[in-house]
């Protein structure tokens, strides 16, 4: 599997944004129903949000955020950094090496 830093920058006003976070939020639940995602959440000062997610090419993990109520409405622009783990902590290790 590769890794992955999603970076999403919001390209709407605060109020847009959070309009449409739960449409949002209900997507990215489907990618951690689907083991795709580790971990996600909003930066500060809020301009945009971090994911951590898996996959096996750079092409699915932005295949499943194609499919974001936020790319949809086309409100938020993404960045992908894919990354190998060198160090982690012990208890993501099945998670990692999977």
């Amino acid at each position: 599997m590769k890794h992955f830093l999603v970076e999403i920058t919001f390209a709407a006003e605060p109020k847009e944004m959070a309009a449409v976070r739960p449409e949002h939020r209900a997507y990215v639940q489907t990618g951690f129903e689907r083991g795709l995602l580790l971990f996600s959440g909003l930066q500060q000062p809020v301009t945009g949000g971090v994911v951590v997610a898996r996959a096996k090419s750079r092409s699915e993990i932005e295949r499943f955020f194609a499919f974001d109520p936020y790319r949809l409405k086309g409100i938020a622009t993404y960045r992908f950094v894919e990354f190998t783990p060198v160090f982690f902590q012990p208890f993501l290790d099945s998670w990692m090496k999977a």
